[in-house]
């Protein structure tokens, strides 16, 4: 039974969740490929639909990817994070974020199903890179967001993450992706939540970020 959430609600409540993930829960096979089905209605550069899902729930693939992860987020989580003037909200929520993430960072492995997002090519050395990044990632984050509402409406939590991605190569090996041909775009706990009572999360005004015709 999905969620009676509006079309706003859905979109200003969908949260990178974390410590609300349910691990105890196991998470059905048909329920994460509903979600895939509306994926796979999300815009792709030249409609190649060149993305593809692997999902692991087999335990030790899962700690494995577990470890992958820890080996980037050790360093990364003890490296001075960013700073932001007094009042900042993101300066607020610092604390709460890196408990968070260092929550997952011990539990990745126990998390029901992680999936790892990939997208055909590996971008060309010899092509710009802001314009080959654009272009490839371009056609595969819609379709993961995609699948992020789509599992908040099944009552599912998801949190992207990349620290894996120094180790992408021993991941593609782990998995079968064939990685001379395909990319993997992140790492992705996907977990029942603990309750599904998420709220809009405070932002910078719009009016900071917003721009017309000059910056």
């Amino acid at each position: 039974m999905t969620l009676d959430l509006t079309p706003l609600e859905l979109l200003t409540t969908t949260r990178a969740v974390r410590k609300r993930l349910d691990l105890e829960r196991p998470v059905e096979r048909e329920v994460v490929e509903r979600c895939v089905e509306i994926a796979l209605q999300a815009p792709t550069g030249s409609n190649r639909q060149g993305w593809h899902f692997v999902f692991v729930d087999d335990p030790a693939k899962r700690q494995a990817l577990a470890d992958l992860y820890g080996r980037g987020f050790d360093p990364y989580v003890s490296a001075p994070g960013a700073t932001y003037p007094e009042g900042d909200p993101r300066a607020e929520r610092g604390m709460f974020v890196r408990e968070s993430a260092i929550y997952l960072r011990e539990h990745m492995h126990e998390v029901p199903v992680l999936l790892v997002p990939v997208i055909e090519g590996r971008i060309p050395e010899d092509r710009s890179p802001v314009f080959a990044n654009a272009s490839v990632w371009g056609s595969l984050l819609p379709a993961v967001w995609s699948f992020m509402l789509a599992g908040r409406l099944e009552g599912l939590g998801s949190a992207w993450t990349t620290l894996h991605l120094p180790f992408e190569r021993e991941a593609a090996d782990l998995l079968g992706i064939p990685f001379e041909h395909y990319m993997q775009g992140g790492l992705m706990p996907v977990a029942y939540t603990k309750g599904s009572d998420f709220k809009p999360a405070k932002r910078l005004p719009a009016s900071d970020v917003t721009h017309w015709n000059e910056w």
